[in-house]
């Protein structure tokens, strides 16, 4: 594992604090928020999750051939024990944070482990479920080496965006994001590990 963990700068004022966070409108219904250094401790949790979360690769049947998804995967289900408290701590706030525009919590958590700068995840839209006819909230917590969250309008007709996410910054897509814009994480050339975690409503994948 080459990752240079955080050496300098205040400590973050912790999970449960959403001062400095700044909402941005996509069109079509859709907006992202995003928050710098929201989780505490962003180097304990991620040496954690990169040793106890059970990670899994998989594979997909891709047109003619079976390839293998260039990423490690877990999803921890609503009655799952997370591996860190502050992924706790985190969709509690989450939960209590949007519940006036979500309506109900966060339930799930799907934790993605981009091992270096060939790992990514191709463009798409977390609207299988209640998503694809339903606004809905999905929150990202990165946690690792900065990567670049591409966004992009659904079919085309609109400007693409991209947000660099890095060592605990917090980025939640709402609205009709997830079914009206799409979301990558490119490949790159050069890239020490990442590990992004999905908070995710009931029914949303």
């Amino acid at each position: 594992m080459d990752f240079q963990g955080t050496l300098f700068g205040a400590p973050p004022a912790g999970v449960g604090s959403f001062d400095g966070i700044e909402r941005r409108l996509l069109g079509r219904g859709a907006w992202i928020d995003v928050l710098r250094s929201w989780v505490p401790a962003a180097d304990e949790v991620f040496e954690t999750l990169v040793r106890d979360v059970p990670w899994r690769a998989e594979e997909r049947q891709m047109y003619d051939r079976v390839v293998a998804v260039p990423r490690l995967l877990h999803t921890y289900l609503a009655d799952d024990p997370l591996p860190h408290p502050v992924l706790v701590e985190a969709r509690a706030a989450l939960s209590a944070h949007y519940r006036p525009e979500l309506g109900e919590p966060f339930r799930t958590a799907g934790c993605c482990y981009y091992r270096d700068g060939r790992d990514s995840v191709a463009w798409h839209g977390d609207n299988i479920g209640r998503g694809r006819t339903t606004d809905t909230m999905v929150a990202i917590v990165s946690l690792g080496d900065p990567r670049r969250l591409a966004l992009r309008p659904r079919g085309g007709g609109g400007g693409s965006l991209s947000v660099e996410m890095g060592h605990g910054d917090l980025l939640v897509m709402g609205g009709s994001c997830q079914r009206t814009w799409e979301h990558a994480v490119p490949k790159v050339a050069h890239a020490g590990p990442r590990i992004s975690v999905q908070y995710r409503p009931h029914n949303v994948f």
